[in-house]
């Protein structure tokens, strides 16, 4: 094809690319690292040789400290004080008191001396909290938002924006169904075309005019006006108008440990409202009880409860000395820890001892009514009267009489149990817990009593009255628990046991509902009052105790010390005949005389509150009785070897007879409390002794009672006869051995005891105490796991004391700190391990996470002080260390342990060899340390750098440095588990220190004298440590990753909080060696910078971020010569155009990255990310975007940081990201293309639906076709970007970039802004209106259809479900996959739903289910439509003041006619999407400002986007909204006067608008001519109040144009009126396109739209047909104007298909806009024309036929 010289082409054709088609083929079809320009650095295929950017390494950090001290005055302090200044308060050690749920604590009673060890649990449950807070610290969600509120408030602040969409979606929808007629319509007869029409526009009103539009005003005053105007009103906080960060990349998130409280499980409260019989001649007595029938457990002590009326209380006056009011409760909250339909309420009903069996007793109750009168009631006076007789006589005696079940299945909500219990297990019970999860998933059980509903208990569970109408009888010889459970199980399974057992009629009304968080007047399980409790009291309710059926991992935080005693069975059988009534009397007794029996036995109902003795039920006649009694007893604080439990028998005389006693003694048994000084719980079978007990014998267990003189008679030969159990249920008596025995040898080391002491049935003596207390500190570990849970914090309290407080012992120092270390090691390990242990997202264990925030504090000084007349000059002798080597027992003792308590499976077996650097860096520090586990203890004054060599003097250890030197030289197994879970240890360590500062007053000194160099070498080892062991685990298998993932966020967590204690310039050096030893190791960078972008992004949330950045550094300080950029890098010709100073605040440079250190190194992995290529790199730049995101939003919503001056400030720091930004322009999601495709209704899909979306297969077929990259489908341009193949980032990362850059737009200087751009050359500059032409369309406003997204992508995934559910079934063998092929062959007619899909798209049918769509509520969708058109509003407002910018700074630029094409771009763009009123009023402004200052350049024939522009204006003034109306038609009619004052004839705007017209009427939906036809009469009234113009023809073509328009708009009226007949429609359009032979160009857009119709319809054929027309036009039209050899002739080439194309005629005035005409209607023609043809049925012939046309667009 031969081609012209440059000079020779016309403008537009020099414009079009010259890449051929193979070059944009492989441009865009190449695979990663196969094209021209691919990156050699780094290697995809698994990263084996990993080759790192230049820019990657870190740069040196500035001398922080340093820095501060010399340039303090220069600096901005009074900017950096209001973001907390550079003074030590930012943590503040606070001592809070705990929340008590009682009016006073529980507490042991007064006046007694303690133990030390229950002095220590008492003291540890009292105590106030010690928390180290930070202040100004948490997410931009925690801080955010404290002006107004909080996020569900915030909507009420913002100004609700108004958008045609909704006002067209709001009005009638019968009125935008039918068709909008003219209110007058006219005779066709008149002149001009068929389709003209006279209507007069002066009839109408027109709308109001804009005030001083037709003012001559310069244009600086103009944009001024403007400037000023977008200034007001504007939202302050652009992140509070976007969406909430997702949290999951929120790892700075860390979680506030939950405080340590009582455990409460599920709480029901009980009301007992009326119990009554047919009879009512005696008083009874019920308690109640929970019982689990699967677990064969009684779940909770006994309530009891007396509703007797005052009548019957009487009877029993001489046995009630006083009443209590705690024992007149009538209602109890019982706890369920684990709900389930097995759990039964079970009612026992008791009465007076009487003569005769149980069923005699029970009979009057059956058979007599009182109701009958007559006989019967002298029967009931009568039984009343022996009632009473008895009442008096046996009245303190009890017998069993009835009982009922309730099952409480119907209120636990047992749909919900098996979802329920699991989540309950997750926190105590035996299921796994996922370490993964948020915090309120992890939340500790005591937080499970305040919501039923989230617990089991369903929302069915309220208020419910229960009604009992009988009961069932006690049978005497079945009243045990576990003749109970059996019972139960019968009832449970049937309603056999109503037929078994006899039923006695009566009523038993109670009401069960959820407990309330506040209950006034309630009492716990002591007797001691809860708040609120009223002076003025009411009957108070009562706590029951509960007894979990499994282990609750809950650590002790008040004081309980509870006993109860279970009376089971008594096997009197070969007894006198005289044992049948039995009962036996309960006391605890502190002595052996009558007179030490305690008062400490709780009471029952309508009685005192504690009593010296309880009496058993008793059963008639019955020489082996069962007990089913319940016996409390709170337990002395102090209990000695005197104390012990006296059971007395008696045999009780139901029959009176003269001078007999009630009472026959029928013998004794006893049992010790303490065993060895321990507290004795669990089953016994115990001797009966049947005569008076010798002197002394509580010294004694009943089963081992030395030989007596005379001997003690014993019933059956001292066997054992009595059978009892004995539980404990205290937070002070551990019972277990271990902890027992760790506990004890503690207390003997504290306080002054006789040697040689007890411990269990061992007698340790002063020599073998350090032996002996490092074995139990090894043995610690092997205690259970509940009690070791439970008494926990004294645990770890015990272990740190040791730590730090060597003994001296028989004369001999004892150091304990290494085996107390490895103890804290081992316990650690061990509640990691544990699969009933819950932890947070970062898998810590929530145990020692609140131990560590609430309870731990630096242990307390000994409290003996050191001998005195010790030489001045020597170490104290107690504080020699002890080596490894001197207890070689032990040492193979704990070698042993290690590996038994182990419960880690990778830790078995031999121990593998230790990464190469990690044991270099280990053996170093044990060298120097010569090799001993050495304690050391700070010099007299830390302050001073002391030599490593010299010896320090020993004067006082101090726990972090002790803690730190531990983990340094630790080695094996501990090392290993120590950084596994390093996490604990670090958080020990900043504790410590922050309390070590907080003590000695240090926070007045400097950073850098603040710890010892010592202590900081150690620092220093550990950190090194650590990340060598997770650069280590990175490169094991997948499985380590998780490992490594939490160790790096532990470290990462570690220096943050190192940054508010020692010197920032320290721990800046840190962060620097962490990242080379990270880069140094890992050879995959997904993983490296997904490693070090998590490490830095906790970094970076630090309260005092911006301080530690320097960001208020000024720019004076900035470097003079700054090298390139990575930003600048890529593009040679930039460096010639910008003045280096300002240039370089937009670059990363090395100054920049070492003065603003954390910032710079968080660019540096965005800038990486962004740039690397490979397998799962999305991912990584997903996380990169969004650690900047989550910086930005946390500064706009800080409360610190509202001044506008703190915000230059701060987005000055953030300068270099628009570098960045601007550099992976390339890689932005391309939303303009998506809205394309989706017809403006796109859905966030997953990412790789996102990534596969950006496709550019329609810029293939522009490419091929020589055009070049149109933003509105490509989003890039080729001549501005490099040409290499990008990884394409998804929507959401797109949009975070975006709002980031807005941001930092919106908040800097923009006089600075402004230098900026006016330096930069036309590349970089197109490239910026590249990027906001992106953020047009990626913020436009959806209206409330975009939040049913979430909907759409659960209904989308159920439809891919079926459709493979579906596959899978017609892919199947056998009958059934025949009979669905079969059903699904062509032709098939008997099952016409299947061939639809309708059998599994059950949305196409009447029977669709709604539960496929999450619905919102109307306010939630409003709320969420006022602030999404906030960000809207205010996102283009923002690009609206960058355009200003650029137009302002380009004005003396060479290529500003470029410029101005590329803001027009951006502003049509804008115009073409859903905007607000406001945006609106304020994007016209600027268009009218920009046709006043660039006028001359706007009607060249060079710029393009003038069709565009009058497109858009012309639909705006269709709009139902007046404001928008009366803007658009100012722009119009300025538009048209500018144009007419440069060429004194706007032919060329009244083609534009003509033809913008022609388009608008065949395409838009929502075109509306009433309201178009109002804008030109509004027009019209311009040109009429125009003075300045009267002189001119331009009120004349004014209205000639109008009157042009307005026939145009008569057609569309008759087009409407056929648009249910598209045969006569497009007749009618064919008629309208021939009618205008006058005129080309709207002959053409007729032809267009008739084409676009046609396809629609799916008439390829008549399509290619009107473009093949259209083509032929063109070529007659050319022909006119040059005469070439490779220009097809006219439209002779088209004749055998069109014959009538020669008849066109063409006008003088048209062929001055000849060029514009070929390149409006070719870019269309290369689109549509292959297009179409390639996919109509004709296709064959059309690719021959139209061959001549592919000759003429493959030129053009």
């Amino acid at each position: 094809m031969a081609t012209l010289p440059g000079s020779e082409r016309r403008a537009f054709a020099l414009k079009i690319n010259r890449y051929s088609s193979a070059e944009i083929r492989k441009q865009f079809t190449l695979p990663p690292n196969l094209g021209q320009y691919h990156r050699q650095s780094i290697s995809t295929s698994g990263f084996p040789s990993l080759q790192l950017p230049q820019f990657y390494d870190p740069v040196e950090p500035v001398d922080f400290e340093g820095l501060l001290m010399t340039h303090l005055n220069s600096l901005d302090v009074k900017l950096a004080q209001e973001l907390g200044d550079f003074t030590e308060d930012d943590l503040d050690v606070a001592f809070t008191p705990k929340e008590c749920r009682t009016l006073q604590p529980s507490l042991p009673e007064e006046g007694v001396e303690l133990d030390p060890h229950v002095r220590d649990c008492v003291q540890t449950y009292i105590r106030e909290w010690l928390i180290v807070n930070q202040k100004n610290q948490g997410s931009a969600e925690i801080c955010s938002f404290k002006k107004t509120g909080s996020r569900r408030d915030f909507h009420k602040t913002l100004q609700k924006q108004t958008f045609e969409s909704e006002s067209l979606e709001n009005s009638e929808p019968s009125a935008q169904a039918r068709p909008r007629h003219l209110n007058v319509l006219c005779d066709v007869s008149g002149k001009g075309p068929l389709t003209a029409c006279g209507f007069d526009l002066r009839s109408l009103q027109p709308d109001q005019r804009l005030e001083n539009l037709l003012q001559h005003v310069s244009a600086e005053d103009f944009e001024k006006q403007n400037e000023e105007a977008r200034r007001t009103n504007r939202q302050a906080e652009l992140f509070a108008l976007y969406p909430a960060v997702d949290e999951e990349d929120a790892v700075e998130i860390r979680p506030v440990p939950e405080c340590p409280k009582e455990h409460l499980g599920n709480r029901i409260l009980v009301k007992v409202l009326t119990l009554k019989f047919e009879i009512e001649v005696e008083p009874l007595f019920a308690s109640i009880a929970l019982y689990d029938v699967k677990e064969r457990k009684k779940i909770s002590e006994n309530f009891h409860c007396d509703l007797n009326s005052d009548q019957f209380k009487g009877f029993l006056r001489a046995h009630t000395p006083s009443v209590a009011p705690s024992s007149q409760a009538r209602s109890a909250v019982f706890s369920v820890t684990y709900p389930s339909s097995d759990i039964y309420l079970v009612v026992k009903i008791e009465k007076v001892l009487q003569q005769g069996e149980i069923g005699d007793c029970a009979e009057p109750y059956m058979v007599i009514k009182e109701s009958d009168g007559g006989k019967s009631k002298e029967k009931i006076e009568k039984l009343k009267l022996q009632a009473e007789s008895f009442c008096q006589r046996l009245g303190k005696y009890r017998m069993p009489f009835a009982w009922a079940p309730i099952s409480l299945t119907s209120f636990f909500n047992v749909s919900t149990l098996d979802r329920e219990v699991t989540d309950v297990e997750s926190m105590v019970g035996r299921s796994s817990v996922g370490e993964r999860r948020t915090l309120s998933q992890s939340r500790r059980l005591s937080e499970r009593a305040l919501s039923l509903e989230e617990n089991g208990v369903g929302s069915n569970f309220k208020a419910t009255p229960m009604t009992i109408n009988s009961f069932f009888k006690q049978e005497g010889d079945r009243l045990s628990d576990e003749d109970l459970f059996k019972f139960l199980a019968d009832y449970k399974r049937s309603s056999s046991l109503q037929r078994r057992v006899k039923s006695i009629p009566g009523l038993l009304r109670l009401e069960i509902s959820p407990a309330p968080e506040i209950i006034n007047c309630c009492l716990t399980p002591e007797m001691l009052p809860v708040k609120p409790f009223p002076e003025n009291r009411t009957r108070p309710h009562k706590e029951i105790l509960e007894f979990p059926i499994r282990e609750v991992y809950v650590p002790h935080t008040v004081y309980r010390n509870l006993l109860y005693v279970y009376p089971q069975r008594l096997n009197f059988a070969n007894k006198l005949a005289s044992a049948r009534n039995i009962t036996i009397k309960i006391q605890f007794m502190s002595g052996e005389d009558a007179n030490n029996a305690m008062p400490i036995i709780f009471g029952k109902s309508n009685g005192p509150e504690f009593l010296q003795e309880v009496y058993t039920a008793v059963t008639y006649h019955n020489k082996s009785p069962d007990f089913y009694e319940e016996v409390k007893i709170k337990l002395p604080a102090k209990l000695t070897v005197h104390h012990h439990l006296l059971f007395t028998f008696y045999h009780i005389s139901c029959q009176q007879k003269q001078g007999a006693s009630v009472e026959s003694l029928l013998g004794y048994s006893w049992l010790p409390i303490l065993l060895n000084e321990r507290l004795q719980t669990g089953s016994y079978c115990l001797p009966v002794a049947l005569e008076k007990l010798p002197p002394n014998y509580s010294m004694h267990s009943a089963e081992k009672v030395p030989l007596q003189n005379p001997p003690i008679k014993w019933a059956e030969g001292h066997k054992g006869v009595f059978n009892i159990e004995v539980q404990a249920v205290s937070s002070v008596h551990t019972q277990d051995n271990h902890l027992e025995r760790f506990f004890t040898l503690c207390h003997s080391l504290e306080s002054q005891v006789t040697f040689p002491i007890r411990v269990l049935d061992q007698k340790i003596s002063e020599t073998s105490l350090e032996h002996e207390l490092k074995l139990s500190l090894i043995c610690l570990n092997s205690s259970r796991l509940e009690p070791l849970v439970l008494f926990l914090h004294l645990v770890l309290d015990k272990l740190f004391q040791l730590s730090v407080q060597p003994m001296v012992i028989a004369g001999q120092t004892a150091n304990f700190s290494q085996f107390a270390f490895e103890s804290v090691v081992a316990i650690a390990n061990s509640l990691h391990n544990s699969k009933d242990l819950a932890k947070d997202q970062h898998g810590r264990n929530c145990l020692l996470a609140s131990y560590v925030h609430y309870v731990f504090r630096l242990p307390e000084p000994p409290r003996d002080s050191p001998k005195s007349g010790a030489p001045a000059g020597l170490p104290d002798p107690r504080y020699h260390t002890f080596g490894r080597t001197s207890a070689a027992a032990v040492s193979s003792k704990l070698l042993q342990a290690r590996v038994m308590s182990s419960s880690n499976p990778d830790l078995a077996g031999p121990h593998c060899a230790a990464d190469e650097e990690v044991k270099n860096i280990m053996s170093s520090k044990i060298a120097d340390r010569n090799c001993n586990r050495m304690s050391y203890y700070g010099s007299g004054n830390n302050d001073v750098p002391s030599s490593t060599t010299a010896p320090r003097p020993a004067s006082k250890k101090h726990f972090h440095e002790e803690l730190a030197l531990q983990m340094v030289v630790s080695t094996g197994m501990v090392r290993e588990t120590v950084f596994k879970y390093a996490w604990f240890f670090f958080e020990l360590l900043v504790k410590s220190m922050a309390q070590y500062v907080h003590n000695m007053d240090k926070r007045d000194n400097f950073r850098r004298t603040r710890f010892s160099d010592r202590f900081k070498d150690d620092i220093t080892t550990i950190v090194n440590v650590v990340t060598s062991e997770t650069a280590a685990l990175l490169v094991k298998p997948q499985k380590e990753n998780e490992q490594a993932e939490k160790m790096n966020i532990s470290l990462a967590f570690f220096l943050y909080d190192l940054l508010s204690l020692m010197d920032r310039g320290f721990v800046f050096n840190l962060i620097k060696h962490y990242c080379n030893q990270l880069s140094a190791k890992l050879n995959n960078l997904p993983m490296l910078v997904s490693m070090r972008l998590e490490f830095l992004r906790i970094l970076c949330s630090h309260e005092h971020y911006l301080n530690l950045n320097l960001f208020f550094m000024n720019a004076d300080t900035a470097p003079e010569s700054p090298c390139l950029s990575i930003s600048s890098q890529n593009s040679s010709s930039c460096s010639s155009f910008q003045d280096q100073k300002i240039a370089s605040m937009f670059d990363l440079t090395p100054e920049y990255r070492q003065q603003h250190f954390l910032t710079g190194l968080l660019f540096t992995e965005l800038a990486a990310a962004l740039d690397a290529e490979g397998e799962g790199i999305s991912k990584v730049q997903r996380k990169a975007v969004s650690a900047v995101h989550s910086l930005l939003s946390s500064h706009d919503l800080d409360p610190r940081c509202v001044k506008p001056e703190m915000k230059v400030k701060i987005a000055a720091l953030y300068l270099p990201l628009v570098g960045i930004i601007l550099d992976a322009l390339p890689q932005l999601y391309d939303f303009t293309a998506a809205d394309a495709r989706s017809g403006k209704n796109r859905a966030n899909g997953s990412d790789e639906e996102q990534e596969g979306a950006g496709a550019i297969n329609q810029n293939v077929a522009l490419a091929i076709a020589g055009n070049n990259f149109n933003l509105k489908t490509s989003g890039t341009m080729l001549s501005s970007l490099p040409y290499k193949q990008y990884n394409m980032l998804n929507a959401d990362t797109t949009r975070n970039l975006m709002i980031c850059f807005l941001w930092i737009m919106k908040n800097a200087d923009q006089t600075l802004i402004r230098k900026w751009i006016a330096d930069l050359p036309s590349m970089q500059l197109n490239r910026i209106l590249d990027l906001l032409f992106i953020c047009v369309s990626c913020f436009e406003y959806k209206g409330k259809q975009s939040s049913d997204k979430v909907s759409t992508q659960v209904l989308q995934k159920s439809r891919d479900v079926k459709a493979r559910l579906e596959e899978a079934l017609l892919r199947g063998e056998g009958a059934r996959g025949e009979m669905m092929k079969r059903c699904r062959a062509p032709g098939n007619d008997r099952f016409p739903g299947l061939n639809e899909n309708l059998r599994w798209r059950k949305e196409q049918t009447h029977w669709r289910q709604a539960n496929e769509k999450q619905d919102k509520t109307k306010a939630e969708l409003d709320q969420e439509a006022l602030i999404s058109g906030n960000l809207a509003t205010e996102a283009n407002l923002i690009i609206l003041d960058m355009q200003e910018n650029i137009i302002q700074a380009s004005s003396a630029l060479d290529c500003k006619d470029s410029l101005l094409g590329g803001v027009l771009r951006v502003l049509v763009n804008s115009l073409s999407c859903d905007q607000s009123t406001t945006y609106l009023t304020h994007c016209f402004a600027t268009l009218r400002a920009l046709i006043a200052k660039f006028g001359d350049l706007l009607f060249e024939e060079e710029v393009e986007q003038c069709a565009d522009l009058c497109q858009r204006v012309l639909h705006h003034c269709s709009s139902s909204m007046d404001v928008t109306r009366t803007q658009a038609c100012a722009t119009l009619y300025l538009l048209m006067r500018f144009s007419f004052g440069a060429t004194s004839n706007f032919a060329r705007v009244k083609m534009q608008v003509t033809m913008s017209l022609a388009s608008l009427v065949g395409k838009a939906p929502d075109f509306n001519e009433e309201y178009l036809r109002r804008s030109l009469r509004t027009i019209l009234a311009y040109a009429e109040e125009d003075t300045a113009m009267q002189a001119t023809l331009f009120p004349t073509q004014v209205e000639e144009l109008l009157c042009n328009l307005n026939s145009i708009l008569y057609d569309t009226v008759k087009m409407r009126e056929f648009q249910e007949d598209p045969e006569m429609l497009m007749d009618l359009m064919y008629r309208i396109a021939k009618s205008y032979q006058t005129s080309p160009d709207l002959r053409l857009t007729w032809l267009q739209n008739m084409a676009e119709k046609h396809m629609k319809k799916k008439c390829y054929t008549e399509a290619a047909m009107c473009l093949v027309h259209a083509a032929a036009l063109v070529a007659e039209y050319l022909s006119m104007l040059e005469d070439h050899s490779y220009l097809p002739v006219g439209s002779v080439s088209f004749q055998a298909f069109f014959h009538y194309c020669s008849s066109t005629r063409f006008c003088d005035g048209c062929v001055n806009q000849r060029e514009r005409t070929i390149q409006n209607i070719f870019p269309r023609l290369r689109e549509e024309v292959p297009r179409t043809v390639a996919g109509g049925p004709g296709a064959s012939d059309f690719l021959e036929l139209c061959s001549p046309l592919h000759l003429f667009a493959s030129y053009y």
